[in-house]
């Protein structure tokens, strides 16, 4: 009987073949050949590791058991991968030729194959095979009684070298536990590079031993330890992640001055001078370039956190320095006139110059945002872009303008996270220029680009909201062919990878469930959920407009805090409304007329629910538009009756408000055509 089991399901796999299309794989490999045929996982499943790697393969290799484990339930003989050639019949062998060093131009790719008795997996480093073992968890299928890989062959590189995540613990604290969780979830997406933005005006996050008070009066008691910083490092250069720090200098200095204020450029000052911000927003307060002690105070600060962190970059910020502290300040005129710096951003170059011996004392090479860049700074600094349309600058014309004038660059406009934004607007956003011809050296100063996650509006209930799986599509750009550009197909591989990545401890879905239940006061909250899924926060920073309305100790447990970008209901009643105006026969008519039915029925829930949860009351104004509006569409489409098309269109502006509750509803558009169809 065993024996014809054994034949049933060899035969049931044999025949179970995999479409490379069915397959959910981020970022998408640069080569992939799937066959028909199957690797059956058994208990027995066993790794074994060759040649010379880091020993960093050894961890993740038995994170990857660890993990396959979990998914499939079945108790693996083989706890843990120690040593090299610990098990030579293993059915999963890998080779590396050589240790790995964490960094950027760094040897990468692998190759994988999946034959039906064995996995082989070939890396000149121990990077590019613990990228391959996240691809093989990514294979990973199943039927109703066996989990298996599809026999396939992958060939794998990325496309750049820098493809990182920036984290803001300056305005809001992110604590260890965020940092490392995401820290897993990039290593998971093949992402590289970690940026940690560690000051700003609302606080300064280092611990410095030899100036305590940066701490004690600069942080509200939270930062990072140095023992914590280094065990971060450490964990990072683990999962083959370079950290990146930021201290940002001279403009968004009110906590640095705060605590001394002696280099401040305020022309008079004592130590009520400046403070930490609670509001959000670009501030005057800025370093004074012209007095020696700021360089001083600089270069004891570089001495005590360079040695913190392995890697060879350092950020230096540079940005929204406005200068009006410099232009009120007679004595650093003075000092402008002097040096014969026609204005501050040459003034700021010359203060950015002195930071680079500084950092080169510590093998670091400066990095900064995109405003430091001038005809007269050196070469070696990277150019980090950020400003686009927003900020009254072309998209990617920074980025244009640093490889032509000889500078290495990292993009980072379109990838702001924190804007809110639908997941198009990153994936569709390359670092390499289109339509601007770049000579093959210029390309090559392009390094990559980096996801930025501003943190005035997040604590660390809702990042990783906001950061998955959102990045998970950056992270793809930044990696697979330029070609891969299908946004049908990412959204259904970022679904399932947006689920893979709670088994890291990424909290984006379980922790809308908290915030949802706190609103609903407690109660069952089934229609909350619905509004939500239909819901998304304010966008490019509409929220909190003029950066007062939300304080950096202000309650973050609102309805816009639970909603996300790329509401899901939104995106499928989308699909229904384009269906149904292509074909109206009744199947697509009862899809679009059962999302105006649940609508209807969840406003009149809201109202029962917000008896008893006040929080629910913002809410309830574009409930009610969007029920009125349904009722007023149910009639049209439904019952073929004619509606007055102005009230309609009334109906339907009220569901375009923006004014409750700090969301708008992501089915306007959808809305709208079926408002003007015929």
């Amino acid at each position: 009987m065993k024996y014809f089991f054994i034949l049933f399901v060899s035969s049931f796999l044999a025949n179970a073949q995999v479409k490379t299309d069915d397959l959910n794989l981020m970022p998408w490999p640069q080569s992939i050949s799937v066959t028909n045929g199957t690797f059956a996982l058994t208990k027995n499943f066993k790794v074994n590791i060759t040649g010379n790697p880091n020993p960093r393969i050894f961890a993740r290799t038995t994170q990857f058991l660890r993990r396959l484990d979990s998914r499939t339930g079945l108790f693996f003989d083989q706890g843990f991968v120690a040593k090299i050639n610990e098990f030579p019949t293993a059915q999963l062998q890998i080779h590396c030729s050589q240790s790995g060093n964490v960094g950027i131009n760094q040897e990468e790719s692998y190759q994988l194959e999946i034959q039906s008795n064995k996995i082989i997996i070939k890396a000149t480093s121990d990077l590019g095979a613990i990228h391959a073992l996240e691809t093989l968890l990514q294979l990973l299928q199943n039927n109703s009684t066996s989990y298996y890989f599809p026999t396939a062959t992958i060939s794998d590189f990325p496309r750049f070298t820098w493809r990182g995540l920036m984290i803001d613990g300056a305005r809001h604290f992110q604590p260890v536990d965020v940092i490392k969780r995401n820290l897993d979830a990039m290593a998971a997406m093949k992402m590289n590079v970690f940026h940690w933005h560690l000051t700003d005006d609302q606080g300064w996050r280092i611990e410095l031993k030899n100036h305590p008070k940066l701490t004690q009066l600069a942080s509200d008691g939270n930062f990072y330890t140095q023992e914590e910083i280094k065990n971060i490092v450490k964990y990072a250069d683990e999962r083959g992640i370079l950290v990146v720090p930021e201290i940002d200098v001279p403009g968004h200095a009110s906590a640095i001055l705060s605590v001394y204020p002696e280099v401040g450029s305020k022309l008079n000052f004592d130590k009520n001078t400046y403070a930490l911000e609670r509001n959000s927003g670009i501030f005057t307060p800025t370093l004074d370039p012209s007095n020696p002690k700021t360089y001083q105070l600089l270069s004891e600060i570089f001495d005590e956190v360079c040695p913190l962190f392995s890697g060879n970059y350092f950020h230096i910020g540079g940005d929204e320095n406005e200068g009006k502290d410099w232009d009120s300040n007679p004595k650093i005129q003075e000092f402008k006139k002097k040096n014969k710096f026609e204005n501050n951003h040459e003034l700021q170059t010359y203060f950015t110059m002195q930071l680079i011996p500084m950092l080169k004392k510590h093998h670091k090479e400066l990095m900064g945002w995109e405003e430091i860049m001038t005809k007269n700074l050196s070469k070696d600094a990277i150019i980090h872009s950020w400003r686009g349309s927003n900020e009254g600058i072309a998209a990617g014309q920074s980025l244009v303008n640093a490889v032509k004038n000889g500078y290495k660059t990292v993009l980072s406009n379109g990838y702001y996270i924190d804007l809110m934004l639908g997941v198009e607007n990153h994936y569709l956003n390359d670092p390499m220029p289109k339509n601007i011809t770049l000579t093959a050296e210029e390309k090559a100063r392009i390094l990559g680009g980096e996801a930025t996650m501003w943190s005035e509006l997040v604590t660390p209930t809702t990042i990783d909201s906001r950061i998955w799986p959102r990045t998970a599509a950056i992270a793809e750009r930044l990696w697979s062919n330029e070609n891969v550009t299908d946004l049908a197909s990412l959204r259904k591989r970022m679904n399932a990878i947006s689920l893979q990545l709670e088994e890291l401890g990424i909290t984006h879905i379980r922790n809308k469930e908290v915030l949802l239940r706190n609103i609903s006061n407690n109660q069952t909250n089934t229609a909350l959920e619905d509004f939500s899924n239909i819901c998304e926060p304010l966008k490019l920073y509409s929220r909190n407009s003029e950066g007062t309305e939300f304080k950096t100790y202000s309650p973050f447990t609102l309805f816009a805090d639970a909603c996300t970008a790329d509401a899901k209901d939104a995106l499928d009643f989308d699909s229904a409304v384009t269906n149904y105006l292509t074909n109206k026969n009744s199947e697509n008519q009862l899809l679009v007329t059962d999302y105006l039915k649940k609508w209807i029925d969840v406003n009149t829930k809201l109202i029962e629910l917000s008896s008893n949860a006040p929080l629910i009351q913002p809410l309830l104004p574009l409930s009610k538009s969007l029920n009125d509006l349904s009722q007023q569409l149910l009639l049209k489409t439904e019952k073929k009756q004619t509606v007055n098309p102005i009230k309609l269109n009334d109906l339907l502006e009220q569901c375009n408000s923006k004014n409750h509750a700090d969301v708008e509803l992501a089915v306007y558009n959808s809305l709208k055509k079926l408002v003007s169809a015929e």
